[in-house]
């Protein structure tokens, strides 16, 4: 702060002479040079006059001499007394008591006006962004009871909106969040970033799902701005929560090109990227590039002994039989039966291969935490995918087990359910 103060000194100091120093060095501008020229054109004009009239023989000789000098006596006393006035204005200059008092006003008034309308804490050391989080949110429950009072206030008050939802996003009022910003969408409908930030509160608000309204959100923001940082981010890891690995890959390999390659977003993103490309091969029933060497040694120990494998097959309902293609994706997935939904082990087949045998076990983990030795309950499900996407849409058809521990065995699963 005192940085500042010294530079507007400087400032100051700097004006002052500019305005001061014409005022202190002028003297009082006079009419003595327009009066002289007006008397000395009046008195051609009057001697002109007299030489008509001594033409004419309106006026003798002696007359004319006489009137001429009288004109000129007169003429040269004026110019006498406008000459002593002007030595008298330039010994007193009244500008300099104004320049004076001008150079006292400025600084007063130039602090007064800034103490008015300027931020006296600008440059203080208080908290970045003005006791604000770093989302740009006041802090504190009673900022928040403020800004709902000004919300309430003016319902129309787009600024106050945003920091209110902001703010409700912070101390993890993820409902009351997506409210302000459905809110503020009324009134602000053309900026990505708005549609993003709703679809994150929305998504916290439902378990932290983007599933159903969210993703259209995030879709809406894409339409706005196909750029949009945080609707790519978001976009890809929606489509990573329905299985849609091919989506998530085209969505972050776009937002990894708009940020630098050493940052540690685009660090984040490239790590995201690999999960996804290591997810796909598994559903593809490819080798997986990295699975295998991040299995650790005791985890394949763990498979070959049987503990977490779940055995079974799976059939199709007489009532379903002709209904799907022989080349549509058959996946049998084991998830956890609360918790996260992503598939611990997943094997994929064709509806030409019903009825299936399968085995499901710590070898099939499409990431090396999240296996099935590592819940106590899980469920099975055998789902018959038209897009050929791991996640259910409707139209699928699908069976599911009842929560079971790892390591049950002959489980029997009927695909006999249409998905809506």
């Amino acid at each position: 702060m005192t940085v500042f103060w010294i530079i507007c000194a400087v400032l100051l100091l700097i004006a002052i002479p500019f305005i001061a120093l014409p005022l202190w060095r002028g003297t009082v501008k006079s009419n003595t040079v327009a009066r002289d020229a007006a008397n000395l054109e009046i008195l051609r004009d009057q001697i002109n006059e007299m030489d008509v009239d001594l033409k004419n023989g309106l006026l003798s000789a002696d007359l004319h001499e006489q009137g001429k000098s009288e004109l000129q006596s007169r003429v040269l006393e004026e110019v006498g007394n406008e000459a002593t006035a002007t030595e008298v204005s330039v010994t007193h200059n009244p500008y300099k008591k104004l320049a004076i008092i001008l150079s006292v006003l400025l600084p007063v008034l130039a602090v007064g006006l800034y103490t008015q309308v300027g931020d006296l804490n600008a440059f203080s050391d208080r908290p970045a962004h003005g006791g604000m989080s770093d989302m740009g949110m006041p802090a504190g429950g009673a900022s928040i009871k403020a800004l709902e009072q000004k919300v309430e206030a003016n319902p129309a008050d787009g600024e106050s909106l945003l920091l209110l939802a902001r703010a409700y996003m912070e101390a993890e009022r993820f409902a009351d969040s997506a409210k302000a910003f459905e809110s503020l969408t009324q009134y602000i409908s053309d900026e990505a970033w708005i549609w993003a930030d709703y679809a994150d509160a929305l998504a916290m608000a439902q378990g932290q799902s983007l599933r159903g309204k969210p993703t259209e959100l995030i879709n809406k923001a894409l339409s706005i701005d196909a750029d949009s940082m945080k609707g790519l981010a978001l976009a890809g890891s929606a489509a990573m929560e329905r299985g849609d690995f091919a989506a998530a890959i085209k969505h972050w390999e776009r937002l990894r090109s708009l940020l630098p390659a050493d940052s540690e977003d685009g660090k984040m993103i490239e790590s995201g990227l690999a999960e996804a490309r290591q997810m796909m091969s598994h559903i593809k029933g490819g080798p997986a590039p990295m699975a295998l060497e991040e299995i650790a040694p005791q985890t394949q120990a763990t498979a070959a002994s049987g503990k977490e494998r779940i055995t079974g097959k799976v059939t199709l309902s007489d009532a379903l039989k002709g209904k799907y293609s022989p080349d549509d994706t058959v996946f049998v997935l084991a998830r956890a039966a609360e918790g996260p939904k992503m598939p611990l082990a997943i094997l994929r087949k064709q509806v030409r291969d019903l009825p299936i045998t399968f085995e499901l076990d710590d070898s099939m983990a499409m990431q090396p935490q999240m296996k099935l030795s590592a819940f106590d309950k899980v469920v099975v499900v055998a789902r018959i995918s038209k897009s050929g996407t791991a996640m259910p849409e409707a139209g699928d058809a699908q069976g599911m087990s009842q929560a079971m521990s790892p390591g049950a065995q002959g489980v029997n699963l009927k695909i006999d359910q249409i998905v809506k």
